[in-house]
Parts: C-alpha cells; structure tokens; sequence
C-alpha cells in the first residue's frame, strides 16, 4: 500500500483566514488519507485544536526559526501555502520540497482600491485556496467551512435568553465597524434581545451600547473564541462586520447580516457557504469605496458615508 502524502498547510494570521482554511485541510484529509500537519501563529492554535482533520499543529511566536529544525525532521511532501509572504518564500526554500501558494491578488485589490478598477475575478477566497490542492486530485465537496467546538467551549445558557441575535460589534480596523451609535438605533430597532460579541477591547463600547438599549447583553471580552463561537452558534441568527467571527458564523451555518464599511465583497471574503438566507448589507454606489483592502483608524474622506448611510430597515427580520 502506498504511504500516504505528509503535507505541511502553512497560513500565520487572522482569525477569519485561518477558518477559511478549513476546506483544504478537510479535503486533503478525507479525499486523500494524507497526513496534514499545520503552521501557525501561537495566536490561533486554539482555532485548529479541535480540528480532527489536522493531525499536528506547529506554532511560531514571531520567526520560522522556532520551528524549521523540527520541520525539517518531518519529511514533507509537499507544502501548501496559503500564506504566501516573505516568510513563507523563506520557509519553503529551507524545506526544499515541492509547495503550491494561492494567489494574492494584491494588483488587482490595489487598482480597485486606488483606481476603482474591477478587476478582481468573481472567485471567493476559499476556491483560491483550493486551486492549490487541484493538482493533487482535490475536489470541492462543497460542504463549507469547519469549525469545531468541545464541551469545554459550551456556556450555561440559561443566564441568557431563549432566543437572541449575536451582534459582534469588534472589528479590526474602525472602519469597517458600525459606529456606536448606528448600533444602538438598529438595536432599539430590532426589538429582540441581543448578545453583543467582541474582545476585551470592545467591553466599554459594550457597555455604552447597554445602556442604551433594553434586553442587550454585553459578552464582550468575557469569554474566548471557542466560546464566543458557542454563543454564534446558539443565536437566532448573526450581525457581523467583516470579521473573523462573521467567518465563524458561516462555519457553523448561521443566517448572517454581514456589514461591510470601507471593504467590500468583491474582495472575495463574503461569507461562503452560509444560510442561504443571509444578507450582505452595505452601500452601494460610493465613490470613495473601497478605500483599502483591509482598513483606517478614520475615514480617509471624513464622512464615513459607507457607515453612516447603512439602511437600519435592512436589519430586521423577514
């Protein structure tokens, strides 16, 4: 019997990329039998710790050097770089074997940002990674994204209510998150209890937003990402920015109303796969965006039209 393939799966950073990995690994496993091994940030290991279809998971703090000796005992394959830097460049000369990258597309973000030239082809991110695993026998299976959860990531559910809707109101960069006070208008508009979702960086916009509001919940920076994912998946459904929550949310097959701000879905990191009956809320039409592929601490313009200008209406329920 032919030994299977040992393949190391390199991507470094963010939360969101990291989960829109999951397809490559789940089909090289599943479709291949091959022993799939992964390189990461420390930051993240807890997204692929309960991924059952990566067998090893190898972490840096800051350079490849922690690691190289160790992976260069392992013998690889072939590797998969869904990373695609300097320092996967580096990584992969060092290993001397065979590697596919997935491509950037870094021109043609660059021309519409600048320029506002489309160019970027209607393929999202996830089939991007793919088309580096296709040499090799790889199909979609079409099944989405994974992320898993154990029991030590379950909340007691009973200190909330029945049903809610998880707003996560973090993001990386202010531009591509609602401002505060958009998020309290919507919220008095929706009319249902809501769990709002972020990090310790977003507990005092949180409690500004509770206080405004009737029958909201601020869970933010009180639990860690698996649990967090846990309230996603138990919610009725998920308002997200562009986020790396809003691709967990997809993961777990939630309905999604994604707000895009100074980004845009053409970029190719939509939610993929998710309920068919999410929606993407943004403004259309605007001169000024996008503005960057990933984000400003302000509006280069000082308007922030494409937040300011979201329809509230939008966010309710059909």
């Amino acid at each position: 019997m032919q030994k299977p393939l040992k393949i190391l799966v390199v991507r470094f950073s963010s939360i969101g990329d990291i989960v829109l990995t999951t397809p490559v690994v789940r089909m090289l496993k599943k479709q291949l039998n091959t022993e799939v091994h992964f390189l990461t940030k420390s930051t993240y290991v807890s997204l692929l710790k309960n991924n059952p279809y990566i067998d090893s998971v190898y972490q840096i703090e800051q350079s490849i050097n922690e690691v190289i000796a160790d992976l260069k005992k392992e013998n690889y394959d072939y590797i998969i770089d869904l990373h695609n830097n300097l320092r996967t460049q580096i990584l992969k000369f060092r290993l001397g074997v065979p590697s596919r990258s997935f491509s950037k597309l870094n021109m043609e973000k660059f021309m519409l940002t600048v320029f506002k030239m489309d160019n970027l082809p209607e393929v999202h991110i996830v089939d991007r990674y793919l088309d580096t695993v296709t040499n090799l026998g790889v199909k979609n299976d079409n099944e989405g994204l994974d992320f898993f959860l154990k029991d030590e990531d379950k909340l007691d559910l009973s200190q909330f209510p029945d049903s809610f809707i998880a707003f996560v109101i973090g993001g990386q960069h202010a531009t591509k998150m609602l401002p505060t006070e958009k998020i309290i208008s919507i919220i008095n508009k929706l009319n249902e209890s809501v769990v709002l979702i972020g990090g310790a960086e977003d507990f005092e916009r949180g409690e500004e937003i509770i206080a405004a509001t009737e029958n909201t919940i601020n869970s933010c920076g009180k639990y860690n990402i698996n649990q967090s994912a846990y309230l996603v998946k138990n919610a009725n459904h998920v308002i997200t920015h562009d986020t790396g929550m809003m691709h967990i949310a997809a993961a777990v097959k939630k309905k999604i109303y994604s707000v895009w701000g100074n980004t845009v879905p053409a970029f190719g990191m939509h939610p993929y796969k998710a309920d068919e009956n999410s929606k993407i809320i943004e403004v259309k039409g605007l001169s000024c965006r996008p503005c960057s592929k990933i984000g400003y601490d302000k509006c280069p313009k000082g308007h922030f039209k494409c937040m300011q200008e979201i329809d509230e209406n939008l966010f309710l329920s059909e």
